[in-house]
């Protein structure tokens, strides 16, 4: 009987490793000025994670902003157009956020008129990890 309690317990317990809270930095001014990505998934057969955009401008202001639920595997790419605005392009949405006093985040109905910016980077999954790379120069 207590072989099986121990078993069952393994099983909840390799289940709950499945569930993956992962996060990677875009940094900006070094780390105290950055946007970092956070990947949450629950279950290991989800079909999507939830995703979430967290802008900071230490030690001034931190934000974390919700995003729509993506894909597992969607790039997440980061351009600078200017005055410590962002615009983030995940799959094919838009949303913009800032660092000046980390508050403003919004979603985009289309691309800008003056075009998305200069490429900072990009947050893709990569061997499993999420990780940030940035643009070449």
């Amino acid at each position: 009987m207590r072989a099986i309690g121990f078993c069952l317990l393994l099983s909840v317990a390799s289940l709950l490793a499945a569930c993956s809270d992962q996060r990677a930095t875009c940094e900006i001014k070094g780390s105290a000025h950055a946007l970092s990505l956070i990947r949450v998934t629950s279950m290991p057969w989800d079909k999507t994670a939830k995703y979430s955009l967290v802008a900071a401008r230490m030690p001034d202001c931190m934000r974390r902003h919700a995003m729509p639920d993506a894909e597992l595997e969607v790039k997440t790419e980061v351009f600078a157009p200017g005055n410590d605005v962002w615009i983030v392009r995940q799959g094919n949405r838009l949303f913009v956020a800032e660092t000046r006093t980390c508050e403003g985040f919004a979603k985009l109905d289309k691309e800008p008129e003056g075009g998305l910016g200069a490429p900072a980077g990009v947050f893709e999954m990569r061997n499993g990890v999420l990780v940030f790379s940035p643009a070449p120069k």
